[in-house]
């Protein structure tokens, strides 16, 4: 169940990360992600108000509130190093992210066998090979770098505070809300600000309502996504369920190469291999 529930995180992430990169060439990178995180949370706030999701309530939703401050930083910091450097150097620094939940699962006292391990470092390098790094060019900024690991950094702690915001089917539910709201804050708090500074808000200053299906789509797709996380994470190893959970780049790339014809480089094709590979190893340990 582990293995099912956070490989469907990777395929969530995968193609909410596809389409929200689409949908960045179009509009601002803030609109995006304030609008599709909007669109998530009432779609949400129904489905606690259907399922009675308020009697979850209590101290765990802080940790909730934590992911949800938490993940704009870090998509912002993800989107401003993708603009100031290579995409080859930026995806695979991203993709560390999947050290923060493991390294948790570690302190916490989980212990993979001999098995697991293997398919733990497999995995961990086909990903970072599946982002496609730039072996050669010109130097990178050292801002880039840091705003990469930055980025890093928050992606794996929103994916260890989801997975402890609650214990229940409602009370995810409400957990994901309460995320969702304060991302949705914290992210318009910024949008307003970067408008007030004379940023344009919107392309050509209105809004292209035939984006609103794909901008839905990436909202629940990556909410789906923390969903499936946290189920996975309560059902088996943490250590797995992050690994797992963070093969994500891999289906990016292949819905880039079925959608818009794009080619993969040798080494993306040698990363998401081994990354299969690792998924075995993992799923048969």
């Amino acid at each position: 169940m582990t293995a099912f529930f956070a490989l469907t995180t990777s395929l969530l992430w995968g193609l909410a990360d596809f389409g929200g990169g689409l949908l960045t060439r179009r509009a601002p990178a803030l609109t995006v992600v304030v609008v599709s995180q909007g669109i998530a949370a009432a779609v949400l706030g129904v489905i606690v108000a259907a399922t009675g999701g308020w009697s979850e309530a209590g101290p765990r939703l802080w940790f909730a509130v934590a992911a949800g401050l938490v993940g704009p930083v870090a998509l912002f910091s993800f989107y401003k190093a993708l603009a100031l450097g290579p995409m080859g150097v930026v995806s695979p620094l991203a993709t560390l992210s999947v050290a923060v939940p493991v390294g948790v699962g570690l302190f916490l006292g989980e212990r993979p066998g001999p098995l697991q391990a293997a398919g733990i470092a497999v995995a961990v390098s086909g990903v970072v090979l599946a982002g496609g790094p730039q072996l050669r060019g010109t130097p990178v900024q050292r801002r880039t770098i840091l705003l990469a690991m930055v980025a890093a950094v928050g992606f794996g702690s929103v994916i260890a505070l989801i997975a402890e915001a609650s214990t229940t089917v409602t009370g995810l539910f409400l957990a994901l809300f309460v995320q969702r709201l304060t991302s949705v804050a914290t992210g318009g708090a910024v949008l307003w600000l970067s408008v007030q500074r004379g940023a344009p808000a919107l392309p050509e200053g209105r809004f292209a309502w035939s984006a609103l299906p794909a901008l839905g789509f990436v909202g629940l797709a990556d909410v789906a996504a923390n969903g499936t996380y946290s189920v996975a994470a309560q059902h088996g190893p943490v250590t797995v369920a992050a690994v797992l959970a963070s093969l994500n780049p891999v289906v990016t790339a292949l819905a880039a190469r079925g959608f818009l014809s794009e080619r993969l480089r040798a080494i993306q094709a040698a990363g998401a291999g081994l990354a299969l590979v690792g998924t075995l190893l993992l799923a048969t340990g």
